[in-house]
């Protein structure tokens, strides 16, 4: 189990990694009990957490937009404003999620890596046959959850780009003509959130298993 005062040292440790020191990082934190699998386990429970709350963000956008296209009185830029502080919110939640999948990726390199090269060291053969096909099932499974997470990360790009357009838009076009203009996008706009939601709710359930799979982290 991880303690409150061996999380707030890998917090601080994760600079080695930034600076290119991740063999210093991840052996710091086996000196104090956190071993790479677990810390695989922990990195994809906070994606997992990262991409649900990208998905909410995402879902208040699109509400949000839906609130300035049918506009019908009040204050005009109140309700942008909402919208362009929903957009900031939105870049805020991509770049998180990208930052903990990137986390992952760093994890299980190093952790694959090292099983791999451990193999060699067993004297038992049918320990080493059984180790192997753990690594090759927990392989599979993390190629699964990282593939799920990727996919579900650049459907984040094209929608983050049309809400972007739209908030430009408005900032130099804040009149009853350009917000009558809005409708035409909105098809679009709600088939790409759609279509993104599904796509982290895929890529959440794949964490869910992963993690289910991995009861002993």
């Amino acid at each position: 189990m991880i303690t409150r005062s061996s999380t707030a040292l890998a917090f601080l440790l994760g600079s080695f990694v930034l600076s290119g020191c991740a063999s210093t990082y991840y052996n710091a934190l086996e000196n104090i009990g956190i071993e790479k699998r677990e810390l695989l386990v922990r990195r994809v429970d906070s994606a997992r957490d990262a991409q649900s709350g990208a998905q909410e963000e995402f879902k208040d956008a699109l509400e949000q937009y839906r609130a300035l296209v049918s506009f019908d009185g009040g204050e005009l830029a109140k309700t942008y404003d909402r919208l362009s502080s929903q957009y900031d919110r939105l870049e805020g939640e991509a770049k998180l999620v990208r930052s903990r999948i990137d986390g992952i990726e760093n994890v299980g390199s190093a952790l694959f890596r090292e099983w791999r090269e451990e193999l060699n060291a067993y004297s038992s053969p049918d320990l080493r046959r059984r180790s192997e096909a753990q690594l090759r099932e927990t392989e599979r499974r993390y190629e699964q959850v990282l593939t799920a997470m990727n996919i579900a990360a650049d459907r984040m790009d094209p929608v983050l780009t049309i809400f972007g357009d739209q908030v430009l838009f408005l900032k130099h076009n804040l009149n009853a003509r350009a917000i009558a203009g809005l409708d035409a996008e909105l098809a679009t706009i709600e088939s790409r959130v759609d279509a993104l939601i599904r796509e982290m709710d895929k890529a959440i359930a794949e964490a869910e298993a992963f993690i289910a799979s991995m009861p002993d982290a």
